[in-house]
């Protein structure tokens, strides 16, 4: 799929979506929060996925690690930006209330991919703060004050948690 897909072949793309789209939009519904954005971050990083996918290098990491980053990157950018701001603050109280109560599709779960299992692995401080910047979409900052420890050991946490996961997938 690989090769068709840098060949740019249409009906390798169509594959792809079907293969890893639930996965994806779960990611990013996890990070945005609400299911218009989440639709509007997938379309774009299948886009974007497609455009770049010349710079794949399967030398460099499996190709689900890949798109998982790029869509949760456009994730937390669109929940950085100024629209995504300023839209949340003028949300009425009850679309908000209910926003909250909602619960998260059960469309993606790390287990069918093997991520809960792996991640269960690290020590319980770097499993807290993998699953804050990568399934949160907290970024660094906010992991340090969200656990009231200095950003230079979420830092540090944060990269031997992912050598060793790096170790783990191999």
């Amino acid at each position: 799929m690989v090769r068709r897909l840098q060949a740019r072949d249409q009906s390798a793309m169509t594959m792809f979506y079907d293969r890893y789209s639930a996965a994806l939009y779960g990611v990013i519904f996890r990070i945005v929060k609400a299911e218009d954005e989440a639709e509007d971050v997938l379309q774009e990083a299948l886009v974007k996925i497609w455009n770049a996918f010349a710079t794949y290098d399967p030398g460099k990491g499996r190709l689900f690690t890949w798109v998982l980053n790029i869509c949760r990157n456009l994730s937390i950018d669109r929940i950085r930006s100024r629209q995504h701001r300023v839209s949340s603050r003028t949300q009425g109280l009850d679309d908000s209330l209910t926003a909250q109560r909602q619960a998260a599709p059960t469309v993606f779960r790390p287990e069918h991919i093997g991520l809960q299992e792996i991640t269960q692995k690290l020590i319980p401080e770097q499993r807290q703060i993998i699953d804050l910047l990568y399934f949160e979409g907290f970024t660094q900052s906010e992991v340090a004050e969200e656990l009231n420890i200095p950003l230079g050991t979420v830092k540090t946490r944060a990269r031997t948690a992912i050598k060793v996961l790096s170790k783990l997938i191999r």
